[in-house]
């Protein structure tokens, strides 16, 4: 946990955690969202694609690929330029232009 934290230093937005009180009502004990919507690209995977860039270390400089027409995506592109490593992130055809232009940005 301490690394993935380390790893996400100077990118990754500390986010809220909100209680929910129809939840908390239903469960009968204290529950608590935390709002990673609110992350950069909108969802935590943020979190696990500067991890994995870390811990790769030297071992991307040539790049690092996917194939997600989603967050994961949107994620690891956004990563990749944070950390200055090559992405290539291949998009099935037929995926939603807004998804397309979210991990071009």
């Amino acid at each position: 946990m301490r690394r993935a934290a380390r790893a996400g230093e100077g990118v990754i937005r500390e986010t809220p955690a909100l209680s929910s009180r129809t939840l908390s009502e239903r469960a009968g004990a204290t529950i608590a969202l935390k709002a990673e919507n609110l992350q950069r690209t909108g969802s935590f995977k943020l979190r696990g694609a500067l991890a994995k860039i870390a811990a790769l270390g030297d071992g991307c400089a040539a790049g690092v690929v996917t194939a997600s027409a989603g967050n994961h995506g949107q994620a690891l592109a956004y990563a990749a330029r944070a950390r200055g490593v090559p992405c290539e992130v291949f998009i099935p055809e037929g995926a939603s232009i807004a998804k397309v232009e979210a991990a071009a940005d």
